[in-house]
């Protein structure tokens, strides 16, 4: 799966309708006293005959007062999580027109974010090696860089246009133009990746950029655009949206891009081109850009907003929150999750390719696929109203390391006659199924509980910087996986073996020294001198087992004992950054 952008914010408390019961149980609750290093539940404190005693510790504090507080506590948290309205068709007006409006912009984004990570790498893999593609999948970057400007765009705004839209109006602009000019060159840098690829890839990074910075505007905007009690809908809408659109750039385009396809279901005199070429699918959406955005722009009016709040404000609060022992703790947990998934991540499709699958059925495969991570992305946000999200996490965790092993299993046993029949198809789309539902169930849980946890009192930056490292911790991998998978790749070219059918095919006379073929161009060079590729050694079976290994190891000895203490914190130890 492409690596996802993961940041929803929290309405303001102002807005949250709570009862004067429950503020009153929350201003107990804080001043109860935290300590922001507190290793588990113990972290409440009681204030009682003018000292602090810490339960379980010395200092003798009252029991019925630490009771108390710890039931105020779990009643404020659970005030934040069961309130959810049941089903969609449960929402006021109000949060449906606001939930399809989210998804339509969780869309947008999609559609080069399923190019970029999805489309191009697959057509780029016959013209170049899993190095190479590594290289392209920079382009990915900025997803886990936007930390370093979300505060300009949560601080600078223009108070004609809004908040929001003063970011989104214009990028989704650029980002026609950019589409539509990508759209006109698509085929010469197709045709020449290999001599242009940091033309291509720096090309893709830029636009991946202004989807990121529209991504921290749009994620801002939820804090109007959805009520607190059916906010888990706001992480639903990111999932279907986003998904929706990398769907449509990835499974669709691939089916409709390939000749293959097309003449099979839609052609009765074959061609060899596809229905649809890479330019054109680029400019079309270059074009629908505009007209979303001129609409945006006209239609929809953005709620007023507070006093704006200066750049260095906004950076110096976030530097405040990232000095916070358990957000560092946090960060920690985010960067080094998703290494246990990522040679299936970032190589299993990849590798069905170059063993033979055809394109065709790698679309059936995310075609049947799709739904699938649909339904599970809108019931992952209702469990999640209802159970605690981060045990969810935890659980689809160890899910994906079983998806990534099953996956490992599925490649090993492709067809060695290059047969791809029904039984192995039907495997391949089941592993698919599985792995999606891992990892989308992982993907809504954790996005719930940043939610939870964030202060909106500046806005999408206490969002966005934990989204950040949760991208990062899927995107940087990859490209050494990518690379480790080229390096402990071993493969030589034959000499042609002559048939005596064809005496000129007996090249004896020739001097055919072998040579390494592990990359994509030496491939191509032995095909070219009518050669064998013959791999004794498959650097995706290694990598994935390290990877897996890597995944249980960290999960078992960090990940989760962090992630149950973590959970036990209140909601004000989030927040306790303020000098």
């Amino acid at each position: 799966m492409p690596p996802r952008a993961e940041s929803i914010e929290l309405p303001e408390m102002s807005r949250a309708r709570r009862t004067n019961n429950q503020a009153h149980l929350q201003q107990q609750l804080l001043s109860g006293g935290a300590s922001t290093t507190a290793p588990d539940s113990t972290i409440l404190h009681a204030h009682h005959g003018g000292s602090n005693g810490n339960r379980g510790g010395g200092g003798g504090p009252d029991p019925d007062t630490d009771s108390d507080i710890e039931e105020e506590r779990k009643d404020l948290l659970d005030a934040g999580e069961g309130e959810a309205t049941g089903s969609f068709f449960d929402l006021s007006p109000t949060d449906k027109r606001n939930f399809m409006m989210l998804v339509l912009l969780y869309f947008l984004q999609g559609v080069p974010m399923g190019l970029a990570m999805g489309s191009v790498p697959f057509l780029l893999k016959s013209k170049l090696s899993y190095g190479q593609i590594g290289v392209f999948t920079l382009a990915a970057y900025p997803y886990s860089l936007k930390l370093a400007w979300s505060p300009i765009v949560d601080a600078v705004w223009s108070r004609r246009m809004g908040r929001r839209k003063s970011w989104i109006v214009p990028i989704q602009t650029i980002s026609g133009f950019m589409l539509i000019w990508l759209g006109a060159n698509a085929k010469e840098l197709m045709e020449h990746a290999d001599k242009k690829l940091h033309m291509f890839t720096f090309t893709f990074f830029m636009l991946v950029m202004l989807c990121a910075t529209q991504d921290i505007a749009v994620d801002g905007w939820a804090i109007t655009l959805m009520s607190q009690q059916n906010l888990s809908y706001a992480s639903t809408a990111q999932t279907v949206g986003l998904t929706a659109g990398q769907f449509l750039s990835f499974t669709v385009f691939l089916a409709f891009n390939s000749p293959d396809f097309a003449n099979r279901y839609f052609r009765s005199v074959p061609q060899d081109v596809g229905i649809f070429t890479l330019g054109g699918y680029l400019t079309f959406w270059g074009w629908a850009y505009l007209i979303v955005t001129v609409g945006l722009a006209l239609i929809n009016k953005e709620e007023r907003t507070g006093g704006k709040e200066g750049v260095k404000s906004v950076y110096k609060t976030m530097w405040q929150v990232m000095k916070l022992k358990h957000v560092q703790t946090f960060v920690v947990i985010h960067l080094i999750s998703k290494i246990g998934f990522q040679a299936n991540d970032a190589v299993t499709n990849l590798k069905l390719l170059d063993k033979g699958f055809s394109q065709e059925d790698l679309a059936l495969t995310v075609l049947i696929d799709f739904p699938f991570e649909i339904a599970l992305g809108y019931y992952a946000g209702k469990w999640c109203a209802y159970f605690p999200s981060m045990k969810l996490w935890m659980w689809a965790f160890i899910g994906r390391l079983v998806a990534a092993v099953l996956a490992h299993i599925t490649v090993w046993l492709f067809p060695r006659d290059g047969v791809v029949g029904t039984g192995y198809l039907v495997v391949v789309i089941l592993e698919h199924v599985f792995s999606t539902f891992t990892s989308t169930v992982m993907f809504v849980a954790v996005n719930t509980f940043h939610a939870k946890i964030a202060d909106p009192k500046i806005g999408g930056t206490y969002m966005t910087l934990l989204a950040t490292v949760s991208n990062l911790g899927g995107t940087f991998p990859r490209f050494f996986v990518l690379k480790l998978v080229d390096a402990l790749t071993g493969a030589n070219c034959l000499a042609p073996t002559p048939s005596p059918l064809d005496p000129a095919s007996d090249t004896s006379a020739t001097p055919f020294e072998p040579f390494s073929c592990a990359l994509e161009p030496e491939k191509h060079r032995c095909k070219d001198l009518g050669g064998s590729c013959k791999i004794y050694t498959d650097g995706y079976y290694t990598t994935n087992i390290v990877c897996v290994a890597v995944g249980v190891v960290t999960f078992v000895w960090y990940i989760r004992p962090r992630v149950n203490r973590l959970m036990a914190l209140p909601l004000r130890a989030w927040r306790e950054y303020v000098d």
